[in-house]
This record gives C-alpha cells, sequence and structure tokens, in this order.
C-alpha cells in the first residue's frame, strides 16, 4: 500500500473513530467543565471568530446550566512564537481554568518542512506550555487544518499539507510532553476534502473562503473535528414512548409529561436540558459531512403506532413527517427543530448573543484597546504612564461589560418546555 493511500485509509479511520467515540462520550468525558474560563489563542483563522464561536455554541447549548466564559485572542499573522511572547498579556489577563491552542499554518511559512521553521514552532509551543502548567492551565493542543487548495489531484496531502502533517506530528510530541490533550483536526478535516476529491474528475473547493482561512462550511468542520477531540457528547435529549398505551418508556437528558393519545397520534410535554445546534451559514458542508445530525442526537422513538405517516409539531409548528415504521426504529428531530418553530428562535437568540459578546470583546478591547497601539508623538503630550495607566483602567471597565454580555447569554439558554404531537396525516 502507497503512503498515500495508507494516509488516506488512517485519515478515514480517524474520522469514523472519532464520530463513534462522540456518540458514547458524557458531560464527564467532555475537556470543558462546569465553571471554565476557556481562552482560544491562536492566529487569523481563530481571530475569524468563526470555528472558535461554533466551539462555544456548542458547548453552552449542549450545557446550558453550566456557566462557561470564553474570550477568542486570536491574532492575524501570528505564530506559536508569538502566542508565547503575549501568554501573560492575552492569556493570563482572563485566569483562565481551561485553553485551546491552535498555531500552524503561519509557522511551516508556507514551504516544504524544515528544522528552521519546525524548531521555531516547537519552542513556541513549548514556551506556551510551560507558562500554562504554570498557571495551573487545562491545555487542549489542537492541529493546524489542511489547506483546501482545490487543486486536482485525488488527495488533499500535497505541497504544504505534507509540512502541516509534519507540524501536526508536533503539536502531538508537546501534548504529550506535557500531560496536555492532543486534538487532531487535520486527519478528519483531510478525510473528507479526500472524499470529496474521489467523488469524480473534478475538484472544486467546498469550505468557502480562501485555501488558508475558510469559510463558515470549512469552519463548522474545524468546530466539529476540534469538539470530536474535546469527547463532546453528542445526545442533547431522547425520548420513548409506547404509541400503543400512550406510556413513557424512557427518557435522557429531558422530563416528558402529560402524554395522551389524541386522533389517532400522541401528544405530550417535553423539557430538554439541552439544545441541538448547528450554524446556518454552514449548510453547504452537509452535502459532504453529516456534522448536523452527527453532533446533534434529539432523538423520538415511538412504537406500536397505526401504519402512516404522521406529521410532527413542535408548540403548533410542523418540523418534520415520518411514517410509523421509522419512528419504531427512531428518528432524529435535530434537523427539522433547528428549521423552525420555538427551538430554532432559541437557538438563534443564543447565537446572536455570543456573536454580540465576543464582537464587543475583539472590536472594543483585544483590537480596539490592547493591539491598538500608541503613537510615539502621543506621550509627548500625555505622559507614558498616565496614558498606560488609562488605558488599563478602560480595558477593566470594559471587560465588565463582557461580563454583562456573558449574562445575556445566559438569558437566552433558559430551557422552556415544548408540546410534541404526533399527528395522523390521513
Amino acid at each position: 500500500m502507497t503512503r498515500v493511500m495508507s494516509g488516506l485509509l488512517a485519515a478515514g479511520l480517524v474520522w469514523l473513530a472519532a464520530t463513534a467515540s462522540m456518540a458514547t462520550a458524557s458531560a464527564a468525558d467532555f475537556f470543558f467543565k462546569d465553571g471554565d474560563v476557556v481562552v482560544m489563542i491562536g492566529d487569523s483563522i481563530t481571530e475569524q471568530h468563526l470555528y472558535s464561536n461554533y466551539v462555544e455554541m456548542w458547548s453552552v447549548t449542549r450545557f446550558p446550566k453550566w456557566k462557561l466564559t470564553f474570550r477568542n485572542v486570536g491574532i492575524g499573522g501570528d505564530r506559536s512564537v508569538g502566542g508565547n511572547s503575549r501568554f501573560a498579556r492575552d492569556v493570563l489577563v482572563h485566569k483562565p481554568t481551561a485553553m485551546t491552542v491552535d498555531f500552524g499554518m503561519n509557522d511551516g511559512g508556507y514551504r516544504p518542512f524544515g528544522d528552521d521553521t519546525f524548531k521555531p514552532y516547537m519552542d513556541g509551543l513549548q514556551g506556551m506550555a510551560d507558562q500554562a502548567k504554570a498557571a495551573k492551565i487545562r491545555t487542549a493542543w489542537v492541529t493546524p487544518q489542511p489547506l483546501d487548495t482545490g487543486d486536482p489531484g485525488a488527495t488533499a496531502l500535497t505541497g504544504y499539507n505534507q509540512t502541516l502533517e509534519r507540524f501536526s506530528a508536533g503539536v502531538r510530541t508537546i501534548a504529550d510532553k506535557n500531560e496536555g490533550l492532543f486534538v487532531d483536526q487535520f486527519h478528519p478535516y483531510l478525510a473528507v476534502l479526500d472524499k470529496v476529491r474521489g467523488g469524480g474528475p473534478k475538484y472544486e473547493r467546498i469550505t468557502g473562503g480562501d485555501a488558508v482561512h475558510p469559510g463558515p462550511p470549512g469552519q463548522a468542520l474545524m468546530a466539529a473535528s476540534i469538539l470530536q477531540g474535546l469527547s463532546f457528547p453528542t445526545l442533547v435529549s431522547a425520548v420513548e414512548l409506547d404509541g400503543t398505551t400512550g406510556a413513557l418508556v424512557g427518557e435522557k437528558n429531558c422530563k416528558v409529561e402529560q402524554i395522551a393519545k389524541k386522533d389517532g397520534g400522541l401528544v405530550f410535554t417535553r423539557l430538554d436540558n439541552a439544545l441541538p445546534f448547528f450554524p446556518g451559514e454552514a449548510a453547504s458542508i452537509l452535502a459532504f459531512a453529516p456534522l448536523l445530525e452527527d453532533l446533534n442526537q434529539y432523538s423520538l422513538k415511538v412504537t406500536g403506532l397505526a401504519a402512516g405517516k404522521y406529521v410532527v409539531k413542535l408548540d403548533g409548528t410542523p418540523i418534520g413527517e415520518y411514517t410509523a415504521e421509522q419512528f419504531a426504529t427512531g428518528v432524529n428531530l435535530a434537523a427539522g427543530v433547528l428549521a423552525k418553530g420555538p427551538i430554532a428562535d432559541q437557538v438563534k437568540a443564543v447565537k446572536a448573543a455570543v456573536e454580540n459578546k465576543n464582537r464587543y470583546h475583539h472590536d472594543m478591547i483585544f483590537r480596539g484597546i490592547v493591539l491598538s497601539g500608541t503613537p510615539e508623538w502621543i506621550y509627548s503630550v500625555i505622559p507614558r504612564e498616565e496614558l498606560e495607566a488609562k488605558k488599563q483602567k478602560l480595558i477593566v471597565d470594559r471587560l465588565a461589560k463582557v461580563a454583562e454580555l456573558d449574562g445575556e447569554v445566559a438569558k437566552t439558554l433558559l430551557m422552556k418546555p415544548h408540546t410534541v404531537e404526533l399527528q395522523l396525516v390521513k
């Protein structure tokens, strides 16, 4: 077997194994914990606030009762040595308990692998590891994602991606050496690219944006790959009912009450302990990777229904149609409830609140003050120490505003019961 073919097989197995492990993961397995303050550091791909927002959204909607705080400190063009040098200023200021580190895209210099770029990369990662251990920060070390170049060929593992693969091996070395969590997004992402490349004679990029900076489709793939590495639990909630008697057979991560038979179908209330999530702007990636259903198991199983087709309504809004045979084996309602209705509306509100909070932190604090720079001539008007003190006070004041916006996110996560109706289609 050639190296390329063995690499492809390994990549596919990585994706399948990660997806399978997510299906059985629980809250105890998840890397993030209740009460965590999470800092996500990286380069321009992190600063885009796409994969980072998606990881945050999936986390807070899966655990709406947890107190989770996320801060993004990605800087365009940065490398691991930069992350190491600014660690105290950008990471420690937030007093994090957990962190994700995602560097490598710029570190390889966009050329063949060489020790002249690899050694500084490893030194920068180790420097951050030393500082994280001293501060007792739980760290997930994330590989860079591969380029989606659109070049012809059955595999994307050519050119600079070969360099990135070797840098990804370096990330594993750092994670193992420092007892951190290794998160491989390179190979799951590559597996999807190669699957599509193998589907026809011509390949067109599927991840949006440009080859280096994916748009929402690619960044949703990044987020899914990262969440897999973090042992993210895919279960939203599950319900099983007996359609003959109207009895509750089982419930997971939810509370079912007021079950009644109605017009040949059923009606009941369902109070979930979690929400499904998928970014609508990334929907095109679903044609190549079923991320929505892979990461959101929102199931309903009903046995004993009379033969026929049933429309499912959520608070009166139709969200899908299924046959009695489908219900007997169980259906995943995630796509339907995220398309329209009260759950879709709540998830949109959560997403808007998360984006608003992160936009404020980025625009008004991180880029607005920390990285804005000060022309030297200003110090001839205002003494350096006085100006720096004013800047620090303004940062503190605006961080308090960010904390208020965290509270606005929490308000959108309050869970409410919904009426579910299975209505026989006549």
